[in-house]
């Protein structure tokens, strides 16, 4: 062996510091991300589901109520959605949340007469 020199394993470092790189880590297959996917939805509630859409369709039809969007056949759709949804959540969610989603409700009814009586007096 020459003097000054280390000697290095086939393949490896003398360095403990400079470790090789780990490998990058590969990608899943098709299949296993189609296995991931079925276990998660095992655990979704359906009634988490349905808060969520409920959520998502009052924030649409407020949105279709607004004057710089409104599309008040929209908005009537997203009334009449929820008017018809929200029985179902109960005795599946807490009350307060039915409670809620009925004054979402009462409040688009509300809005919704309000954009029709500027729309007949335009």
């Amino acid at each position: 062996m020459e003097s000054g020199r280390i000697w290095v394993p086939p393949g490896g470092s003398a360095d403990p510091g400079r470790a090789e790189e780990p490998a990058a880590p590969r990608e899943p297959t098709e299949q296993e991300l189609a296995d991931e996917l079925r276990e998660q939805l095992k655990q979704v509630k359906i009634s988490d589901l349905l808060v969520q859409t409920l959520t998502t369709v009052s924030s649409l039809g407020y949105q279709r109520l607004a004057r710089e969007s409104r599309d008040l056949e929209q908005a009537r759709l997203a009334i009449d959605a929820l008017d018809a949804l929200v029985p179902v959540l109960e005795g599946a969610v807490a009350d307060e949340v039915v409670r809620d989603f009925r004054r979402v409700v009462a409040n688009m009814q509300f809005a919704y007469a309000d954009a029709v009586s500027e729309e007949s007096a335009s």
